[in-house]
């Protein structure tokens, strides 16, 4: 029996493909939950319409992301922390606070999860920080910490 799945399955496929299945697992499991929908002519041309579609928004939201790589690269972000009587820092800079740094004077909306440190900010210094915009695309940027 021939099936559209709705959803991704393990053993099967990915949601959108057409996968040949035992005609009992399709009729008695796939169906009942709707995990899957009967592969008629009409279900199949637009399973083929949505994996179009869905190829073409991804293709999109990859172009945004190297455009906004390209944009976060040439930033330079400027943190003040506060330092003690020996110069050494108060607490820790985290991807967090590079983050909303990064949105506070730039203006350029990235999700905090997706900013990570190179290597731990233990004092004044020049960083680099990666943000992660796409599974294909990351950019890197430098964090400049100052006392302040």
């Amino acid at each position: 029996m021939k099936v559209i799945l709705l959803q991704d399955i393990k053993s099967l496929g990915k949601k959108g493909d057409i996968v040949e299945t035992a005609e009992g697992y399709g009729r008695n499991y796939l169906l009942p939950r709707k995990l899957a929908k009967e592969a008629n002519a009409a279900n199949v041309n637009q399973a083929k319409q949505d994996k179009a579609t869905a190829a073409h928004r991804a293709a999109q939201q990859k172009d945004e992301a190297v455009v906004l790589g390209a944009q976060v690269q040439k930033v330079v972000v400027h943190l003040k922390v506060r330092l003690g009587d020996n110069g050494k820092m108060f607490g820790s800079v985290t991807s967090k606070d590079v983050a909303e740094a990064l949105i506070k004077q730039t203006g350029i909306q990235i999700d905090r999860r997706k900013v990570e440190l190179k290597t731990a900010v233990k004092g004044l210094g020049e960083y680099t920080a990666v943000a992660k915009l796409h599974t294909d695309v990351t950019a890197e940027f430098k964090v400049l910490v100052e006392a302040e």
